[in-house]
């Protein structure tokens, strides 16, 4: 599936600021059968974009507005060619649980394993998970399990929480969005040895509409399995990862991969709006990109 990515962050400010440094974390990632095949970062008021890459291999784009400024607007487009298939098809090989260490791990497999900002292994969560995988002792099984779980016992509940909400918070009320979702899958993955890291990105929801979480920027989660790879799970819509996903970065939970974060000198007074559009290329045909703000600075990044 070839879809394109409209991503608009603005930020209005009571009085003018300055010194507006940020990170981004905006380019859809190209690995396990995703390719991104153009990208396009926007700045308003101008400024010079310089692209770097973090320690989980995802790139990143820097920028700082000197000049006084009212308004901050960051807009990226992005073309993206996604997997027409799952990692994990029928038939593939089983994976027993525990048997992790018979198998090279890929590089910051360890980070994923263990409690984070936003993710804990108390014995509470311990327990929650081994009573949700059940009998379960093939690994792929018992990850699909812990997503039922979550789905089920989570009600999906917009600006019930916010960016900073801890899943022993999610946990006590029972209600979130994707990213809570993705935190609770992440304990109860990591309770049972797995390793298993936190996705942001983007859902094509399609003409439908029938998917959570595609109105903003979305979360899920990749479990690794030995011999296989990572493997994503989408809490809360409970379905395999596959086409109509698409992944930008991956990290231990939402503390490390914010779509746009950073410092300014100036007021606290401030209004953040967010717009998210993701189109079917296959539907429309190709398109130019659109929504670009006028007189700004454009970056582009092809892979």
């Amino acid at each position: 599936m070839r879809l394109q990515i409209l991503h608009r962050t603005c930020y209005r400010y009571g009085s003018a600021v300055r010194d507006n440094f940020n990170e981004v974390r905006l380019m859809p990632y190209s690995d396990l059968g995703q390719r991104c095949e153009s990208f396009l970062l926007a700045v308003d008021p101008q400024a010079s974009t310089f692209a770097y890459t973090d320690i989980y291999g995802n790139i990143f784009h820097q920028f700082q507005v000197f000049t006084p400024h009212a308004v901050l607007e960051v807009c990226s487009t992005s073309r993206v060619e996604t997997p027409g298939q799952p990692l994990l098809y029928p038939g593939a090989p089983s994976v027993p649980l525990g048997t992790r260490a018979a198998y090279p791990a890929p590089d910051g497999y360890f980070d994923f394993l263990g409690p984070s900002t936003f993710v804990s292994l108390d014995p509470e969560v311990r327990s929650e998970a081994r009573g949700a995988a059940g009998t379960q002792r093939d690994a792929w099984q018992a990850a699909q399990a812990l997503m039922h779980h979550v789905h089920r016992s989570l009600a999906y509940l917009p600006e019930s929480t916010h960016v900073h909400t801890h899943m022993r918070e999610v946990l006590a009320s029972r209600r979130g969005v994707c990213q809570d979702f993705a935190h609770v899958l992440l304990g109860l993955l990591r309770s049972l040895d797995l390793s298993a890291r936190y996705v942001s990105g983007y859902l094509y929801n399609g003409p439908r509409e029938t998917l959570k979480g595609a109105q903003a920027s979305h979360a899920w989660v990749e479990v690794f399995l030995p011999g296989i790879g990572w493997a994503g799970l989408d809490p809360t819509n409970d379905q395999v990862v596959v086409g109509r996903h698409i992944k930008v970065a991956h990290g231990r939970d939402y503390a490390d991969v914010p779509p746009v974060k950073g410092t300014y000198r100036g007021t606290g007074d401030r209004k953040l709006t967010v717009e998210v559009r993701v189109e079917s290329l296959e539907a429309q045909g190709d398109v130019p990109p659109q929504g670009f703000p006028a007189g700004t600075a454009h970056s582009k990044a092809t892979s």
